[in-house]
């Protein structure tokens, strides 16, 4: 059964993402975007279910959004206003709505990358 996940670690501090808010849009064809979900990561970087379950997986294109000020922030980081890195938009598309999609992210004030994990 298919279903998508996300994980944040803070590169910055070397620990997990807790308390980070992070956003699941559907993108419609013309660009815009509905929201379907918002949460907010546990002590695990995580969310506590998946962000998508196996009978809301669908093909198209979809966005992550990840509100990486707020969360450092709230962390006791002093950032520039406006900050370098506001929120972090991930956009990817799910081919297989049978499959597994896991979208990792590693993040700090600074940088940011990701993968399709497992």
């Amino acid at each position: 059964m298919g279903h998508l996940s996300t994980h944040v670690l803070d590169t910055a501090h070397g620990c997990p993402a807790a308390g980070m808010t992070v956003t699941l849009q559907r993108v419609r064809d013309g660009g815009a975007a509905e929201t379907v979900k918002t949460v907010t990561l546990n002590k695990d970087g995580r969310s506590d279910g998946p962000m998508l379950d196996a009978a809301a997986m669908a093909v198209g294109r979809w966005r992550l959004v990840f509100d990486v000020a707020p969360y450092f922030r709230a962390r006791g980081v002093t950032l520039p206003e406006p900050a370098f890195l506001d929120t972090v938009q991930l956009d990817f598309g799910i081919a297989d709505a049978q499959g597994h999609y896991h979208v990792p992210l590693l993040v700090s004030p600074w940088s940011y990358s990701t993968y399709r994990g497992s």
